[in-house]
């Protein structure tokens, strides 16, 4: 039998009862286009960063990868995907930056 908890606040959740929500983050490194010189304004930076992931499967470096590009998942409760959805990156307890 799988079992699940939430990732926010560790409690059990039972698949056949509890409502189960999953969270995906990608983060990947972004390429400012307007840092270029103009001649190459017809690049795919995504298709780009593709390209080095996959020549970096092969590569004994993960953390490079990471750097790049990362998928994440999380299962959470009825509660806490409520609360991720009112503050996704969690701002109120970031003091001091702007948003």
């Amino acid at each position: 039998m799988i079992r699940y908890s939430c990732d926010l606040c560790k409690r059990e959740l039972d698949p056949q009862d509890d409502l189960r929500y999953v969270v995906k983050i990608e983060v990947y490194a972004a390429f400012d286009p307007a840092a270029t010189d103009g001649e190459e304004d017809d690049r795919d930076h995504l298709e780009e960063i593709q390209d080095i992931l996959e020549r970096m499967e092969d590569s004994a470096s993960d953390q490079i990868g990471d750097d790049v590009y990362q998928q994440l998942r999380f299962d959470l409760c009825p509660d806490c995907r409520r609360k991720f959805h009112q503050e996704p990156l969690g701002a109120r307890g970031r003091q001091g930056v702007r948003v």
